[in-house]
């Protein structure tokens, strides 16, 4: 229909032309002496319109060859970009299938482009570290520092490359460098708290886990496995030292020191210093907020001196759990131990073979049975005693 009705249209415009034409008797007379020029007025326009035609394709044709190098230089420019992007996109495409080396070209030709340059390096430095070619990788990791805008990707991929490749200063570096540069989201957390768990600095593990844990961006099962970490080592650091331990102690927040791997490593590093006393009161508190066995184990591990006041209130606390807890083995394990202690033979020997009735686990059925065979070494028999150390032996084997 359209084409119909501009047919139309030029049919009605040629009729007009032709109609006005031969209705126009006018003249054009060009002088020129000792020449003229006689036309008429219809020629004469048709010549004019032509002339025009002419000098405007003249001049088109000039303009169009004054930016001849310049569109053959965007044309280029473009054919560059064209092929930098897909070369780019190929780097991708193998990175992501494994293709390392495949991937390490592409992204070489993209970075031919200077617009692909910095994501290319990038691309590039993650292929080296895959093949094991730190060199190449530092390389390419520095080839994208002069980049504006990658600033932070660089550093994040030179952090997150380094702590795969077991190398903590690196990557300490780049976190520290991208601390300064304010950057707190949590993946660039993340990577900072594997790089200094590498390192192996427990502090600074501790405040990047709580950092972690405040914004509930770290699974509760590792954010407690790590705490763990760092409390061992920082607990084991200063256990030579009565004062360093109590430093180290105070240190820790309330509510990690209840935590029962912290209560329990604790009591150990004290009871070592030979401050039974703080051990003691540890455990107690890790117990009223969570009942553990190993807490009642390292509660027995921190027994006072024989025949002191604070060795009677052990016992008597036991027995005060007991109660609540009568078919616990660890609790009775712990009290026929505090009881073999204090030379209470006869609720010693209940409570160690109460433990041993119960017990599941071959850890306390080893300590009792330990238990047993002293106990009766002490009340000189010695047929009952060698029994128990034989099952003793029988329980550490299995």
């Amino acid at each position: 229909m359209r084409i119909f009705l501009s047919l139309v249209i030029l049919f009605a415009v040629a009729v007009g032309l032709a109609v006005g034409a031969h209705l126009n008797p006018g003249n054009a007379v060009i002088f020129y002496p000792p020449y003229r020029i006689d036309l008429s007025l219809n020629l004469f326009l048709v010549l004019l319109a032509a002339l025009f035609a002419l000098l405007y394709a003249v001049l088109g044709a000039i303009r169009s060859t004054q930016q001849m190098p310049a569109r053959v230089a965007a044309y280029r420019r473009e054919k560059r970009e064209r092929e930098g992007n897909r070369a780019l996109r190929d780097a991708l495409k193998a990175l992501f299938e494994g293709r390392f080396g495949q991937a390490e070209k592409a992204a070489a030709r993209a970075a031919e482009n200077p617009d692909n340059t910095g994501l290319a390096a990038l691309v590039a430095a993650r292929a080296a570290h895959r093949m094991g070619q730190g060199d190449r990788r530092d390389a390419w990791l520095a080839k994208a520092r002069d980049e504006q805008g990658l600033k932070t990707a660089r550093l994040m991929t030179s952090i997150e490359l380094a702590t795969d490749g077991h190398e903590p200063e690196a990557a300490l570096a780049a976190v520290k460098e991208l601390s300064s540069s304010g950057t707190r989201h949590i993946h660039a957390l993340r990577l900072a708290l594997k790089a200094n768990q590498t390192a192996q600095d427990w502090p600074e593990v501790l405040r990047i886990v709580r950092l972690l844990d405040k914004r509930n961006a770290l699974h509760p099962t590792l954010s407690r496995r790590l705490r763990e970490l760092a409390y061992d080592d920082l607990l084991s650091r200063q256990s030579h030292d009565g004062e360093s331990i109590r430093r180290v102690w105070a240190g820790i927040p309330a509510e990690d020191r209840v935590q029962c791997f912290v209560a329990v490593r604790a009591a150990r590093v004290f009871n070592a210093a030979g401050l039974h006393d703080e051990a003691r009161a540890i455990v107690e508190k890790a117990l009223m907020v969570d009942w553990d066995g190993r807490l009642v184990r390292a509660y027995g591990e921190s027994a006072a001196a024989v025949g002191t006041p604070a060795l009677l209130a052990q016992i008597e606390r036991c027995e005060e759990w007991s109660q609540a807890r009568p078919g616990d083995p660890d609790l009775a394990l712990t009290l026929g131990s505090l009881c073999l202690r204090q030379q209470l033979w006869g609720r010693a020997q209940r409570q160690l073979e109460h433990a041993l009735s119960e017990a599941d686990d071959a850890a306390v059925v080893r300590e009792a049975h330990l238990k047993l065979a002293q106990l009766h070494e002490a009340l000189n028999q010695p047929d009952l005693a060698a029994a128990h150390f034989r099952q003793c032996a029988l329980a550490t084997l299995l």
